[in-house]
């Protein structure tokens, strides 16, 4: 299993830009002399939530073991607290650097699956937010989005809901992640109008997995998606369980939804601790 950290210039972003990657290419099966044969990776695109960045997952979770036993490539951007939108009059497209752009140059660069049905994206919080937007948006290249704790938080800033005072972020805040709270509704912001664009347009919506723990203060607002969910019929696997708006829930869940996701039975391969006897 490689672990890769890439710096590169992103024209979305207009700087140079960091990420992590899992790639499981140097795989050694237990009782096997012959080499693994490799064929085009699953991917998926793993975005962080507030105050983190590309590091997070592989200090929060466990995914590097899981990805490696799935054989899956796992990408890992930072999303600087911007919520993964785009905001073109300012220079700043974070949705399309996370959908689009770092898709096509992980793509040219490792040997990733170009196929739809293999391609993924997910998030928890202010992440879950992004993969949820971006995977709809993006429907064309994103089967399976992933949904933790997602930040599904806005009716409340547009309201100005005393909710956001939890984050402890301003309005002003929120109005710059944003690029304007009046420019969220009915926009690609906006992840209503997203499902409604693609229900009227007769277009397949991927399949989301959203799991929120019963003690997490965003779990109202998630409960309103799954209500508007249920009334749409859309593709919704929908868990509540335990837990808060932390690691250990993440981590638990980050599991299960690989799990559900269509990968590559689990291998019994050689690596660091894992020694066959």
């Amino acid at each position: 299993m490689a672990l890769v950290q890439v710096n590169f210039i992103s024209k979305m972003l207009s700087r140079t830009v960091t990420f992590n990657a899992i790639i499981p290419l140097d795989h050694i099966s237990f009782g096997k002399e012959e080499e693994v044969q490799q064929k085009p990776l699953k991917t998926l695109y793993l975005l962080h939530g507030a105050f983190g960045n590309y590091t997070d997952y592989l200090s929060g979770t466990r995914i590097q073991r899981w990805a490696e036993e799935h054989n899956l490539a796992v990408v890992m951007p930072s999303g600087e607290n911007q919520f993964y939108v785009d905001k073109p009059n300012r220079g700043e497209n974070y949705g399309a650097y996370v959908a689009d752009e770092l898709v096509e140059f992980t793509r040219n660069m490792f040997p990733l699956s170009h196929k739809k049905e293999d391609t993924f994206i997910a998030g928890l919080s202010m992440g879950g937010y992004g993969a949820m937007i971006n995977g709809l948006k993006y429907h064309e290249t994103f089967s399976h989005i992933g949904a933790f704790s997602p930040g599904l938080i806005i009716d409340q800033i547009i309201a100005r809901s005393e909710l956001l005072s939890v984050t402890g972020w301003s309005l002003d805040f929120y109005d710059n992640s944003f690029g304007g709270i009046d420019t969220i509704k009915d926009s690609d912001k906006d992840y209503y109008y997203l499902i409604n664009q693609l229900i009227e347009n007769k277009q397949d919506i991927p399949k989301i997995y959203l799991p929120i723990g019963t003690g997490d203060f965003l779990l109202e607002s998630v409960r309103s998606f799954k209500s508007f969910a249920d009334k749409k019929e859309i593709p919704l696997t929908y868990i509540e369980d335990e837990g808060g708006h932390e690691w250990d829930f993440w981590d638990k869940y980050v599991k299960n939804f690989l799990d559900w996701l269509p990968l590559d039975e689990k291998g019994n391969y050689l690596s660091s601790g894992n020694v066959a006897e």
